[in-house]
């Protein structure tokens, strides 16, 4: 018998994103399930500290609210709710949503996930988690629940749940189960499937833009899909869009998960219709024998400082600064542990405002005692009011000093984790651990394809008038990934973007460990650039601490490209 597609949608890809987005996905068109990724590395470490104020705490409020509007219309529309909103309390936030449902007088059979968390293993971190997989959330939909909330699960978890839930596939059916994963990558982060954060957005009518929808994706028994979103809905979903978003904070051929390892260089993509993108062809291999745990823990503290310079003589300013504030730093015989100074020189000569006259020097000091940061270091930038370069002044003053926080990843056994479902009614479901399992390897590097020939003129112009670019973080590295749109550019790109040429382009990453992966597939290079940010995005090491723009500077540097492809 054949089983009718699933029908899953996305109305969160963050903890603070869109808040309207679940009755819009609700309301829009028909669905089976609606998910909700509201946890990222940064979130962990935000709801550890929300723990530590209330031990009832630790998850995402902003749920509550979302389904105090919503739970109605998802009760009269026969849509499941999952979510990982759940965080570091999924029982407390499965308890509240219970009492929220009472109160409204909604019939709702609530579930949840646990398991993950391991923070008792590591007492050091203010919060560490396995990442688990779809299995728990697939029992919790099986034995009918209308809401299943969870901690830590992998995002892509928040659709291979219910598909194995609505399909029945066994633990060993890789290639569907991959299939399902990559959907779930492409859902998983909200609207940037759809047009957000896309790097071809000036090729679009505004309007378009201005409002993009929310996601979904039509899954099939076979575990190909289709990503679309409802129709009358702003944005759009083509091949690019779809691609940028499975370059987005992956790295090589192999995408590993609890359930299964997903590969990436087989993923096929066909535009089926007007925002209609066909997924298929997708292969998939037994997960690793290990399981992923964030370990976030708090740092030490930081403080900063962003001095304006002006005019004339900006590099002079600086250098007198920074030889007041090493100066008083002495003098109090408190240097912070790490100091840093980065010039941004963001002036411009002859500029026709003060502001496009100015370059901003941004200190930032980190260290384990925060009266090291705190009064000692603001009292020695302000005090130099008068006494500093002409033209003196900072965007705001220095604080106190602050705490921040640190990621990192280590990896358990699967038999280290207690994997359990939760049921509405209190029974408990064990979750089997993979019996299945493939240590993880590179995948060979595919062969190149045939260079364009030499002959014929080149042009100094941007990398990003031929190829688009996504980039984010995992810990304390990026990722950069890059497409083209043709097979021409695809055959210069390869030849043409190295890992030499990358860090040229990019001399921040002169230095540290840049791996770059080939996925022909996709006519795409993703590269990984390790440690340069530092200890994770709660530790805030540089300009942009998530790597969100890097892909966009990296588009914005010249190089000769043949005319043919402009």
């Amino acid at each position: 018998m054949t089983v009718a597609p699933l029908r899953i949608g996305n109305a969160s890809g963050f903890y603070g994103d869109r808040f309207d987005a679940m009755r819009e996905m609700l309301t829009g068109g028909p669905l089976d399930v609606l998910t909700g990724d509201y946890l990222a590395e940064l979130t962990m470490l935000i709801l550890g500290r929300d723990r530590l104020k209330d031990p009832g705490r630790g998850y995402a409020k902003t749920f509550l609210g979302q389904l105090e509007e919503c739970l109605g219309l998802a009760h009269e529309r026969g849509v499941r709710i999952v979510a990982n909103a759940g965080g570091l309390n999924p029982a407390g936030l499965a308890d509240a949503v219970r009492e929220l449902a009472d109160r409204l007088g909604i019939p709702a059979r609530v579930a949840h996930v646990e398991g993950d968390d391991l923070t008792r293993d590591h007492p050091t971190s203010l919060a560490a988690h396995a990442y688990l997989g779809g299995a728990g959330i697939a029992a919790c939909l099986r034995e009918g629940a209308d809401i299943v909330v969870t901690g830590r699960v992998t995002d892509a978890a928040l659709v291979t749940g219910p598909a194995v839930a609505h399909f029945g596939w066994a633990p060993d059916a890789y290639d569907r189960l991959a299939g399902a994963v990559i959907a779930g990558h492409v859902l998983e982060c909200g609207t940037q499937a759809t047009g957000g954060n896309y790097a071809f957005f000036a090729e679009h009518d505004p309007a378009r833009l201005r409002h993009p929808g929310f996601p979904l994706a039509e899954l099939h028994e076979d575990g190909t899909s289709v990503i679309t979103k409802h129709d009358g809905t702003g944005g759009l979903v083509d091949i690019g869009t779809v691609t940028a978003q499975l370059l987005y904070e992956t790295s090589g051929a192999r995408y590993a998960g609890p359930d299964v390892t997903a590969r990436l260089d087989t993923v096929g993509l066909t535009q089926e219709g007007p925002d209609r993108v066909r997924i298929e062809g997708v292969r998939g291999e037994a997960p690793p024998p290990t399981l992923k745990v964030g370990l976030n823990r708090l740092g030490g503290f930081r403080n900063e400082v962003v001095f304006v310079l002006t005019g004339l003589d900006i590099e002079a300013k600086a250098a007198l600064v920074q030889d007041q504030m090493e100066a008083a730093f002495g003098a109090a015989k408190s240097r912070p542990a790490d100091v840093r100074w980065d010039l941004a020189r963001t002036d411009h000569p002859d500029a026709p405002t003060e502001e496009t006259a100015s370059a901003l020097l941004r200190l930032v000091v980190r260290d384990p005692d925060k009266d090291a940061v705190g009064r000692a270091f603001s009292g020695a930038a302000i005090e130099l009011a008068l006494a500093g370069y002409p033209g003196f002044h900072v965007m705001a003053p220095p604080g106190t000093g602050a705490p921040y926080g640190v990621f990192e990843d280590v990896y358990v056994p699967h038999g280290a984790v207690d994997h359990v479902a939760v049921l509405d009614d209190g029974r408990r479901i064990a979750v089997a651990r993979a019996q299945d399992t493939l240590v993880l390897e590179d995948a060979p590097e595919p062969a190149p394809p045939e260079p364009l020939p030499p002959s014929g003129p080149t042009r100094r112009a941007p990398l990003g008038l031929v190829a688009g670019a996504r980039s984010g973080d995992k810990g304390g590295n990026a990722n950069v990934g890059v497409w083209v749109r043709t097979d021409e550019a695809w055959r210069w790109l390869a030849h043409t973007l190295t890992v030499d040429r990358f860090r040229e382009l990019l001399p921040e990453s002169a230095d540290l460990t840049v791996v770059r992966h080939v996925l022909p597939n996709l006519r795409a290079l993703n590269f990984v650039v390790e440690g340069i940010l530092g200890e994770g995005v709660a530790s805030q090491a540089r300009f942009d601490p998530q790597a969100k723009a890097l892909g966009e500077w990296l588009r914005s540097r010249h190089l000769d490209i043949p005319e043919t492809l402009l």
